[in-house]
Parts: C-alpha cells; sequence; structure tokens
C-alpha cells in the first residue's frame, strides 16, 4: 500500500496540526518524489530538498512542479542519467519559519552581581522568548540532521542555557543600579536579544523578542529593602522612632498575658499620647518636654499616718504637732518655736515625737518648755 499510493500522489505539501513542530520530513515510499508533481510551500514554511545526504535545493512559499528547470543543483548533482521521466531520489524537510512565543526561560541557580550601592548581590531571573528558524538549510546541518520530526523540545534547553550563561553578562555590563532593573528591564531585553540572534547565527536561529518577566533577589535584601522604604515613608528619625514604638506597642497589645509586655505597651502608650499633645498643641512642631516642678521650700508636708518619713539628721528630734485632728510636722525645735510664734502651738496642743507612748499637750513635755516660754499669755478678761 505505501508503494501504491507514492506512485498515486503527485502534491508533496505539509499542514501542520501542532504548535511546537520546528522540522517536519515528508513521508514516501523509499524516498521516490514523481517527476513533475507538485509543491505546496505555505507562508511560514521552506522547503528543503536532500539528496543522498546533501541539500540540494530550498524553495520560499508557493506552488512549484517538480521538474528540471525548478532544481538545477539536484539535476547537476544526479545527471539525470536515468531520464527525466524517473522518480526523484530525495527528502523533502519542511521548516516552520514562525515564531515560536512559548519559550520559556529561568535561572535556576542565582547570578551574582556587584551593585554600587548593595555590594555583591544574587539575584534570579525569569521570563519568556520568541525563536524562529532564518536559515533552514544551516539548521538542518546543525541541529536537525534526519530527525524526521524536530520539535521546540529539543533545542529549548540548548537556547535556555545559552540564555542563561548570557545573562549575567548582560546586567553586569548594563551599568543599571539594582533598584533601577525593573524600569530597564525592556532594554536589557532588547540588548540580549541581539547577542543571542548573534550567537544562533551558527545554527540558522534567531531570537526576535526577548522578555524578562521578573528580577528577584533574596529575601534578606528583601528585608532591607523594606526597611528602607519604611524609613523613607516615615521621614526623619524621630519619626522613624515613633514608628517602632507604635509597632511595640501593637506586639504588646497582642500579648495581654504578658505583665512585661503590658508594662511596655502602657509606657509606650502614654510616651505616644504625650508627643501627640505636644505636637498638637505646638501647631503641629513637637515641643521639649516639659521640666519636673521643683517642690516650695516654704511650706510644709502634711505627713500621713503610715507614711514612710525621712530620717532625722543626727542629734535633732523631729516633733508632729496636731491641729484641727490634722497631723503636721515634722519640726526641729527651732520650727515648733516658729509655730509658737504664730500662735499655731500653745501649752494644750497636742505633739509627739519618737520615744513617745502617746500623744501629750505640749504644756506637759519638759523639753518644750523653752519653745512655750516665747508664747504670750493669754489676755485679762475684759
Amino acid at each position: 500500500m505505501d508503494k501504491l499510493r507514492g506512485e498515486l500522489i503527485d502534491i508533496v505539501e505539509w499542514l501542520d496540526d501542532s504548535r511546537d513542530t520546528i522540522v517536519w520530513r515528508f513521508p514516501r515510499y523509499q524516498n521516490e518524489i514523481k517527476m513533475g508533481a507538485k509543491l505546496v510551500v505555505r507562508e511560514s514554511q521552506t522547503a528543503v530538498f536532500v539528496n543522498e545526504g546533501k541539500i540540494a535545493d530550498v524553495f520560499p512559499p508557493g506552488t512549484y512542479t517538480l521538474e528540471t528547470r525548478n532544481l538545477p543543483i539536484l539535476s547537476t548533482l544526479k545527471g539525470w542519467k536515468y531520464g527525466f521521466n524517473s522518480p526523484f531520489k530525495a527528502e523533502v524537510y519542511f521548516v516552520n519559519t514562525r515564531q515560536f512565543t512559548d519559550m520559556k526561560w529561568g535561572t535556576q541557580n542565582p547570578v551574582i552581581l556587584r551593585d554600587a550601592e548593595f555590594g555583591v548581590v544574587r539575584v534570579r531571573a525569569f521570563g519568556a522568548f520568541a525563536a524562529r528558524v532564518v536559515d533552514p538549510a544551516q539548521l538542518l546541518r546543525e541541529l536537525v540532521g534526519t530527525d524526521p520530526q524536530f520539535r521546540t523540545e529539543e533545542v529549548q534547553e540548548y537556547l535556555r542555557q545559552l540564555i542563561v550563561g548570557r545573562l549575567g553578562g548582560a546586567l553586569a555590563t548594563a551599568g543599571v543600579p539594582l533598584l533601577d532593573l525593573a524600569a530597564h528591564q525592556d532594554a536589557i531585553g532588547r540588548r540580549l536579544a541581539a547577542v543571542l540572534t548573534e550567537e544562533l547565527a551558527e545554527v540558522g536561529i534567531a531570537i526576535p523578542k526577548f522578555v524578562i518577566e521578573n528580577v528577584s533577589v533574596p529575601p534578606e535584601v528583601e528585608q532591607a529593602l523594606d526597611k528602607r522604604t519604611s524609613m523613607g515613608a516615615v521621614g526623619d528619625l524621630d519619626r522613624y522612632t515613633r514608628f517602632q514604638a507604635a509597632n511595640a506597642m501593637e506586639a504588646a497589645a497582642n500579648n495581654p498575658g504578658g505583665e512585661a509586655g503590658a508594662g511596655i505597651g502602657l509606657g509606650l502608650g502614654m510616651a505616644m499620647g504625650q508627643q501627640m499633645a505636644r505636637t498638637m498643641g505646638g501647631g503641629g512642631v513637637t515641643q521639649p518636654a516639659p521640666a519636673p516642678a521643683q517642690p516650695a521650700a516654704a511650706q510644709p508636708a502634711t505627713a500621713q499616718p503610715g507614711a514612710a518619713e525621712p530620717p532625722p539628721l543626727p542629734g535633732q528630734a523631729q516633733w508632729y504637732v496636731g491641729v484641727g485632728g490634722q497631723r503636721q510636722g515634722p519640726y526641729d525645735l527651732g520650727g515648733l518655736a516658729e509655730q509658737a510664734g504664730a500662735g499655731a502651738l500653745g501649752p494644750e496642743t497636742l505633739v509627739w515625737r519618737a520615744g513617745m507612748a502617746q500623744w501629750q499637750p505640749a504644756g506637759q513635755v519638759p523639753e518644750l518648755a523653752s519653745v512655750l516660754a516665747s508664747v504670750p499669755p493669754p489676755l485679762p478678761p475684759q
């Protein structure tokens, strides 16, 4: 049946029903193609005649009648010693010359670059590219050979390795800082497409389009970039400090069971509140914190029962005076004399010092006789 079908079929053509076939060999019984057969080469195709392992002729898109005037090279090779009606003992390869756009690339290992701002940085990248056959004869010589169906998967890994090998040099010679790579991805892609096309010319393939979809850095570099972005958002150092304090307060609030976290959160909250109050009170300008108030020297402190008191000076007893049901003091003898002179201390005024069992009237305490001597006697009745 194959022999019979070869004798009857007079049309040599290829209708591509796939999306990844680059080269397809026309199947004929014993590679016999009849004289006068029609060769149909469609747009985005090229037909290559191969005779005894040598390329005889290349046909661009069009319809051809296979006879002597269309195959001058093959006629010279064969010499037509068997007559013009003999079948061609040749192979026909159809080469797909359209763009193959579903080609992907990516870096399995990071590419090391030297950046002026970050120093030595490891980057990864991925993207897509388009490939096209520009020299069918060279492609058959260098890559296809006698493969009856040459697909993109057979050449894609080779192209990917070539791209990764050239990516580091392209990024290094671009002179673009790491932070500006995203803005120059198109320019770098065009440069890589030209470099790859020049290098692949020996196998008949061109790279008309090269796309860099993403360039990424290690996680630690991303964290540094995020922190720099945060600092740029808050502005000066004072604002950054408040930003960090707010983050710490939020973390403490998320841990209500921890006493230390609660104390930190409360202290930071009070500090933030005071800072905001000073900012709002100053029309948006941060005011310095007010100095702590100094206690008045002339005002005697009113002590509460049981409150902690400072120890007395050596050699001076400290006295407390009861006036109107309230305890005042402590006073030394000089202070009691001032109280007596002001009329606030009399013989009936209750006094107490350390060592006394209970409160006693000042007139019953011998130690205060000299103090009470300065108290004037009561006025005589009128």
